[in-house]
């Protein structure tokens, strides 16, 4: 618990000198907010672009800095000399997968709040908004361990992150695209959350979707891990 709580620590003072992970977190929520006050169109949805931008954070963002920290870390043999120092490679995972967590919730809490939700309803949207950040850190986890330098993870996580994260809005507008999302969790977050907003139970099909998308994430982790490690 001491050595993930110290590169749990490492990895917030790392990322404070790096811009391009700050905007990650503060993206999204930023754009929902400009566009939530300052955009109104008759007949559009109540917190529209929240609904929309928290799916897309939900997708993009874990992904993308579990990618990036790993990879990178890899490629500058900071993660061989962290193992060298005795620090044990699922206390590595924890620490950092910890503070990618936090920081992704910290937009998610953020999102709630903009979108009106109270009570019960903002503690059930952080419940989705976390089932959503795990499934994606686990995949970009397994992309960050797999990839040899951070250029070979962006080049694999970069249209990963896009199917996550826009697949959902695509698929408002075409039926053959939603059928396709249907077996993605990102999309299953959106639905989540359309329920949530009209006030009807979640369908079981929703749960299930998105368990199996994290179980599958943890398996190509799990793959990942057996045959590149962290060194």
């Amino acid at each position: 618990m001491k050595n993930t709580i110290i590169i749990y620590r490492k990895q917030l003072k790392d990322t404070k000198n790096n811009v391009a992970l700050w905007i990650q977190f503060v993206m999204f929520p930023v754009m929902a907010a400009i566009m939530e006050n300052s955009i109104r169109v008759e007949g559009m949805p109540e917190h529209f672009f929240v609904g929309m931008f928290t799916v897309m954070h939900v997708g993009m963002a874990p992904l993308t800095v579990s990618a990036a920290i790993i990879s990178e870390e890899k490629e500058k043999n900071t993660l061989r000399m962290l193992l060298f120092a005795n620090v044990k490679p699922l206390e590595y995972l924890c620490g950092t997968g910890g503070f990618v967590f936090t920081a992704c919730m910290a937009g998610g809490v953020a999102f709630g709040f903009l979108g009106g939700y109270t009570g019960e309803k903002l503690l059930l949207f952080c419940l989705i908004m976390a089932a959503g950040i795990l499934a994606s850190m686990l995949f970009g986890a397994a992309i960050g361990v797999w990839s040899r330098t951070q250029i070979a993870a962006t080049a694999v996580m970069t249209p990963v992150m896009m199917v996550f994260a826009f697949l959902p809005m695509l698929a408002m507008f075409n039926q053959t695209i939603e059928k396709i999302a249907d077996i993605v969790y990102s999309q299953h977050i959106q639905l989540l959350m359309n329920s949530l907003n009209a006030g009807t139970p979640a369908e079981a099909k929703n749960v299930i979707a998105i368990a199996a998308n994290v179980m599958i994430a943890a398996v190509l982790f799990g793959i990942a891990y057996r045959r590149r490690g962290l060194m």
